[in-house]
């Protein structure tokens, strides 16, 4: 396993965001005063990673090269650490399955991979799209099925998104979120049906649970890609969302628990991700040392869509958390609506820092500072409206 941190991309820190904020000369003065207060309480530090594009103010008009950039920095350096981690050659993979919801080009990504690293002529290649934050599940549970026809192989599984052409730059509440909660990240994901080696294993699969509710146009709708009315592209998140994730997880659990019953005794460590992660905790009876991991994940990383649970993974990992014999449940959601469970089996204490190893010594902090807290706290005071309209003005964008 292996995740990336795109250094080349660059951080988004919360002074760059208000002013990426304040070139959106459309936002009046409540559209802006609504974006600072969810910068506010996103529960994300300054420290996240943010396409070049964005920064280099090219939002509006992303080019197909800009994409490209983006996902190659993160593609390529995941999958680089990875065989140079496993000490893997590109050349034994047998199965490749990426990926990304937002982003198709043709040829696909995973030809693009298979490209660069010479992979063989006989590689099984897979290339999901549209499939949401729950996608990197949907990857395992199919590499899981196809080891069923493919024996002693090897598979990767590449989760992440890309972020810069599906920047929204209008101004409707529900479709400025996803540019304030996501991130960019990714990860990589090795994984083997070879007996012969299990010594080199560091976790087994034990079950898959997939759910959707697409059916249910609520739930449909709750997350979705669309267009406003004046044809900018965003993706939109309801205030069904919370709802339809409920539903989700408990139409999952019916069907997860009775293969690992009893839940708890079984389960020593739940990981959720994203912001659903509060709402969701006290019904599956988490407590705050359950909670830490997905909480500094997001702090330090953002919500990175397919990806984020793997950097949840790796914090548990870097803090030494994971010891042989642990079960693990990952709990992935996504559009459609999607909730997407899978169990692991730890097969030998982990301590491997990974893409934590700059900074698992300062976390978790005494006090979780939230730098946009700090900066624009203000936003909920009485005298906001004016602040408002002085830090805009600031920016140029009401002269």
């Amino acid at each position: 396993m292996s995740a990336t941190r795109p250094l080349k991309i660059g951080k988004l820190d919360a002074e760059t965001s208000a002013k990426i904020a304040t070139r959106n000369e459309k936002l009046g003065l409540e559209e802006f005063r609504f974006l600072l207060k969810t910068m506010v309480s996103s529960g994300i530090g300054e420290e996240a990673y943010c396409p070049r594009n964005i920064l280099l103010g090219k939002e509006e008009f992303p080019t197909l090269t800009d994409a490209l950039s983006e996902t190659d920095e993160i593609v390529f350096d995941t999958l680089d650490n990875l065989f140079a981690k496993t000490k893997t050659s590109p050349q034994e993979i047998d199965i490749l399955v990426m990926n990304v919801s937002l982003f198709t080009p043709v040829p696909s990504l995973t030809a693009r991979i298979i490209n660069r690293y010479k992979m063989k002529d006989s590689i099984k290649a897979f290339n999901l799209s549209g499939m949401g934050c729950s996608s990197s599940i949907v990857a395992i549970d199919l590499v899981n099925h196809l080891f069923k026809s493919y024996k002693n192989a090897f598979a990767i599984v590449v989760s992440t998104e890309c972020m810069g052409p599906n920047w929204y730059c209008g101004t409707e509440k529900t479709m400025m979120l996803s540019n304030v909660l996501f991130r960019s990240g990714g990860c990589s994901v090795l994984l083997t049906n070879n007996a012969s080696l299990k010594h080199r294993a560091i976790m087994k699969l034990k079950c898959a649970v997939r759910t959707h509710l697409g059916s249910n146009d609520e739930a449909y709708n709750s997350c979705i890609q669309k267009e406003d009315d004046h044809d900018y592209r965003g993706f939109q998140l309801t205030k069904h969302l919370p709802k339809a994730a409920t539903k989700a997880l408990i139409q999952n659990l019916r069907l997860l628990v009775p293969k690992i019953l009893p839940l708890r005794e079984l389960i020593r460590y739940i990981i959720v991700e994203g912001q659903l992660l509060t709402r969701l905790a006290a019904g599956l009876g988490l407590n705050e040392y359950d909670l830490e991991p997905a909480r500094m994940a997001l702090h330090r990383f953002g919500n990175t869509s397919s990806g984020g649970g793997w950097y949840v993974l790796g914090y548990m990992e870097a803090k030494k958390r994971l010891r042989k014999g642990d079960k693990i449940l990952m709990i992935n959601l996504g559009a459609g609506f999607k909730c997407n469970n899978c169990v692991w089996e730890v097969m030998k204490d982990l301590k491997d820092t990974n893409v934590w190893e700059d900074c698992i010594d300062s976390y978790p902090p005494k006090a979780l500072v939230n730098p946009f807290m700090e900066k624009y706290g203000w936003i909920n005071e009485a005298d906001a409206e004016e602040k408002v309209q002085a830090a805009i003005q600031l920016n140029g964008c009401i002269s």
